[in-house]
């Protein structure tokens, strides 16, 4: 497929073949590895590079990968975030609250996907709360396919710069942080460059708030959508967990991923992905894959089992999975406990939601929902 600027990559579509692709030793991450970027064809300003180039355990394998992910890995363990479901319970009704006095209909999204997810992470970075709307307006321009190259290359200097300024305002004041912890690490000489600081801050931002802001967003159009399906949780036929999983399959927050590249030549059942070709993750698609999902186009929370790959697979797997499950659940079992008749707004039903303007973020712009 062609991504913009006119980038050929192949799109792994089928769920079998992306799980098997996703823990290949012949497939990696490093950008170094794909042929048109170590050439220097890809375009000025081309909206996706960051995502192929920021140094990171993103684009890393190996050795350099299992050294940054576990860096980060014990603020993600589950004994630490079953520490934070006090935390976010608060978090959800006191947003639950602010939403109550609101007069007609308003923005889901807006006002109850997008706070929840970005105060736990600001938290855990330690990010100021006057930061936390800058960075998430950068983060969107950040994952949008759509955006003009020079917007694109602003969008990542201002983001970096932010971080940047994060990471010096952590180190005059240390706090109780992640990000303290990496600059701890740092300091100690863990091997840890200050482009990898940086980089690893900007990856728990983007995927600790825009993928569970997409996933409780697609969650609760799921269930108005499918009033069947709702009752089944409300009755207490099945648990919230049910949504989670079914919306990662059936609506996953991240359509599609770049970018994995070919170490060697791979035969894909009749093609051949030749070596230093890239190719694209194509979650949402696997999520919908009649040849290993039954009735694959139904919403359906009595699916069992429910294998979906919307939070990877192999040495990439999610590390905030659990922290997004948590998140996710108490967000929609709070929301509907608090607003049982939550329904979509006059002026959106039968209306077909404008889509996010990126085939990485895979939701809606606007959710208007009236309680």
């Amino acid at each position: 497929m062609e991504l913009p600027g006119g980038v050929v990559v192949w799109a792994i579509t089928h769920h079998d073949t992306l799980q098997a692709l996703l823990a290949d030793p012949r497939v990696g991450k490093n950008a170094r590895l794909w042929t048109d970027f170590r050439e220097g064809r890809l375009p000025e300003g081309w909206p996706l590079l960051n995502f192929v180039t920021v140094p990171g355990m993103v684009t890393a394998d190996g050795d350099d990968h299992r050294r940054l992910r576990g860096l980060v890995s014990q603020a993600f363990t589950p004994r630490r975030i079953a520490d934070l479901a006090p935390a976010i319970e608060a978090r959800a009704v006191a947003l639950l609250d602010a939403v109550a006095e609101l007069e007609g209909p308003f923005d889901l999204r807006a006002h109850f996907a997008y706070p929840l997810p970005m105060q736990v992470i600001g938290e855990l970075l330690g990010l100021a709360v006057e930061q936390q709307d800058d960075l998430h307006e950068l983060s969107d321009t950040l994952v949008s396919s759509s955006a003009t190259p020079a917007a694109a290359v602003a969008a990542q200097r201002d983001l970096n710069a932010l971080l940047a300024s994060v990471v010096a305002a952590k180190r005059a004041e240390p706090g109780d942080d992640l990000t303290t912890d990496l600059i701890a690490a740092r300091e100690a000489g863990d091997g840890l460059s200050e482009a990898e600081l940086v980089g690893t801050l900007l990856l728990m931002l983007v995927a600790g708030h825009e993928t569970t802001l997409n996933l409780i967003t697609n969650a609760v159009r799921a269930l108005l959508a499918h009033p069947e399906q709702l009752r089944l949780v409300l009755d207490g036929e099945q648990p919230w967990s049910a949504v989670v999983e079914e919306t990662l399959r059936y609506d996953s927050p991240v359509g599609q991923f770049p970018l994995r590249y070919a170490i060697e030549d791979i035969e894909v059942g009749d093609v051949v992905i030749r070596r230093g070709e890239a190719m694209l993750a194509s979650y949402a698609a696997a999520g919908r894959d009649s040849g290993h999902h039954e009735d694959a186009d139904a919403f359906d929370l009595t699916r069992r089992p429910n294998r979906h790959l919307s939070l990877g697979h192999g040495p990439h797997f999610c590390l905030g999975s659990g922290l997004a499950r948590l998140e996710a659940e108490t967000a929609l079992r709070h929301l509907f406990e608090r607003f049982p008749g939550l329904a979509l707004a006059a002026d959106a039903e039968g209306a077909e939601p404008e889509p996010i303007a990126s085939f990485v973020s895979n939701s809606v712009r606007t959710l208007r929902v009236t309680v």
